[in-house]
């Protein structure tokens, strides 16, 4: 047969003496696919959304093989490999913080607003009650240093820094130096430091401004000089 293709059928319901239908092949494409074309072709068709996915598992899936292919031991090296990485991420993170685009200088302890150490403290613990653990260290720590100059044992200097407030405090109340140099680190890590507190963080300088109410400093005075009176 010569000339473009042609697709031939029998007419429906007629005898077998009739002549076939024949449909040149571009019309016939053309109509089959306007008819799979219909909507109702396509009820149960995956989303567009769900096309891009299993694209993506299955690109997913093809660079873990290569990987795995090329890894010792397989996959069970690549998981082991994989693994490894995010054990010295997880650990760098909790070492370093998160990253910073820059390095920040500490700012001072206090903003422009004075309040007392009440007040630090009904903040602190406000905070504490919905679960804010980094503005409650950092309510809690103002308050143990608020208090202290509100004794007197701490002058009160605008722009002081928590690192400097626990170092002078320390020196006034050496038994709890540590205690407040740890109360001033907790600051400063979620402060600046990008570290996100707890519970426990906070409950520690909890307890460190309560023992600091009730520790009295020691005051050294100067020896007389020896001898007596002529």
């Amino acid at each position: 047969m010569s000339g473009a293709a042609r697709l031939t059928t029998f007419a429906p319901g007629g005898s077998g003496d009739e002549p076939p239908v024949t449909v040149p092949r571009d019309p016939a494409r053309e109509a089959a696919r306007r008819e799979l074309a219909k909507r109702m072709y396509h009820e149960n068709d995956p989303s567009l959304l769900q096309r891009a996915l299993n694209a993506f598992w299955e690109w997913l899936g093809r660079l873990l093989a290569k990987a795995a292919s090329a890894t010792p031991g397989g996959s069970l090296g690549l998981l082991v490999v994989v693994l490894c990485v995010i054990a010295v991420l997880a650990a760098l993170w909790w070492r370093l913080g998160t990253p910073r685009r820059s390095p920040v200088a500490a700012a001072p302890l206090f903003d422009e607003r004075p309040r007392t150490a009440a007040e630090h403290r009904a903040a602190a613990e406000a905070h504490a009650a919905q679960g804010h653990w980094n503005q409650a260290v950092q309510e809690r720590m103002r308050a143990i240093v608020r208090a202290l100059e509100e004794r007197a044992l701490l002058d009160v200097r605008p722009g002081r820094t928590a690192d400097e407030a626990a170092a002078d405090a320390g020196r006034t109340l050496p038994a709890h130096a540590d205690g407040l140099h740890a109360a001033a680190r907790h600051f400063d890590d979620v402060t600046y430091g990008g570290r996100t507190a707890d519970q426990q963080t906070y409950q520690r300088i909890a307890q460190l401004d309560s023992a600091l109410e009730r520790t009295r400093p020691t005051l050294v005075s100067s020896a007389a000089p020896d001898g007596k009176a002529g």
